[in-house]
């Protein structure tokens, strides 16, 4: 009968984490760029009786074997890179992806952070940051002077200055890829880095090689993907598996008690 309690553990201390993903996924539901997790589950260790196969005390074979599972384990949290929705916000130099890539970033460390979120700005040097003051990559100087920022589909930035009426390209912006975008690992202020499960970036230009479907929009931002009625209807299934193996312990605890109460 432990190990009843035990396997339950398991289950409560799952549904916990689990809990634990969706509540992150629903305090992001209005961060730029945000992509929602998933919490994926493995079954522990079986202890074995008999194993499918074995030789019967009367030498038949045992068609199935006899064993009992020992509770489940989180395995990871599967990040779903899905597109969420675009919202307008008239801003020149709000971005965002249509497709597949990341913008690169230059963390304090001296490493490239890469996101999805395009809310940038100009610092005092005119430099293109984020919300942090990290240089986007390539570095991209906008003049003092410039009186328009336009950005092509193509992501090259091109500038109006003052008492002229021609636009000159000050930049481009360039794209990441990767062949396993779940690999990366979040590092926070909506950016991830690469790992070795990632696979190498591969960097380009929007509508060229291997981001040749890609654009980027200028004037718009990637909302989160959190869909808020799913990720609810997650939290009570969670909620009533915690509470199923609430009542698992607890009966395992009563039928404890029985057995101790006859002794």
């Amino acid at each position: 009968m432990l190990r009843a309690l035990y396997t339950a553990a398991t289950g409560s201390q799952s549904q916990q984490f689990n809990i634990d993903v969706i509540a992150n996924n629903v305090s992001n539901v209005n961060t730029t760029g945000y992509k929602k997790a998933r919490a994926e589950f493995q079954d522990l260790l079986s202890q074995t009786y008999s194993s499918p196969g074995a030789l019967g005390p009367q030498g038949t074979t045992d068609p199935i074997g006899t064993q009992v599972g020992l509770g489940v384990k989180v395995a990871a949290t599967q990040r779903i890179f899905l597109p969420g929705s675009i919202q307008q916000t008239g801003n020149s130099l709000d971005l965002a992806i249509q497709g597949d890539g990341f913008f690169q970033v230059q963390t304090d460390s001296g490493d490239i952070g890469y996101t999805r979120d395009g809310s940038f700005k100009r610092d005092a040097n005119g430099t293109l940051v984020t919300s942090d003051g990290y240089p986007v990559q390539p570095n991209i100087t906008v003049p003092s002077d410039a009186v328009e920022i336009v950005i092509g589909l193509n992501g090259s930035v091109s500038v109006r200055q003052s008492g002229s009426s021609n636009l000159n390209q000050v930049g481009q912006l360039q794209l990441a890829r990767f062949s396993n975008p779940a690999g990366m690992e979040s590092i926070g202020r909506n950016m991830f880095q690469v790992t070795p499960a990632s696979g190498a970036a591969i960097v380009g230009s929007a509508g060229q090689g291997d981001f040749a479907k890609t654009t980027i929009t200028q004037g718009f931002l990637e909302g989160s993907n959190v869909q808020i009625v799913e990720e609810l209807i997650n939290l009570i299934s969670a909620q009533r598996a915690f509470e199923a193996n609430s009542k698992v312990i607890q009966a395992s605890d009563e039928i404890l008690k029985t057995a101790n109460n006859t002794v």
